[in-house]
C-alpha cells in the first residue's frame, strides 16, 4: 500500500493501524500538538473534555495519519507505542501522587 499519509483526508487508512489510541487517550491536548492534531485542544475546554478524550481514543491514529506525514507504517507504530508508553506512564505517577 502507498504511503498517503498527511495529505488530511484524502488519506487512505492502512488497515494495520486501525484501533485505539492510547497516546491520544492519556496524553490528549499534548498528543495532539505532537502529531499535528489541533482539535485535541478542544480538552482544553471543561466539560468538552470528558467527551473528547474518548473521541481521541477512538479516532486518534486516523487523524495523526491524516495530518502528519510519517516515513512508514511500521514508523507510525513505532511512535504511537511511544505515545501510549509515555501517555501510561504520565497516569500511574499522577495516581501514585493523588493517592500520596
Amino acid at each position: 500500500m502507498e504511503n498517503t499519509s498527511g495529505q488530511g483526508t484524502l488519506s487512505q487508512l492502512p488497515p494495520e493501524i486501525r484501533g485505539w489510541n492510547w497516546g491520544a487517550f492519556f496524553l490528549n491536548w499534548i498528543w495532539g500538538l505532537g502529531n499535528s492534531t489541533y482539535i485535541a485542544l478542544l480538552c482544553l475546554i471543561p466539560f468538552v473534555n470528558i467527551v473528547m478524550i474518548f473521541i481521541l481514543g477512538a479516532k486518534g491514529n486516523q487523524w495523526a495519519w491524516q495530518n502528519k506525514r510519517w516515513n512508514s507504517i511500521e514508523h507510525f507504530k513505532r511512535v504511537q507505542t511511544n505515545w501510549g508508553i509515555a501517555g501510561f506512564i504520565v497516569f500511574i505517577i499522577s495516581v501514585l501522587i493523588g493517592i500520596l
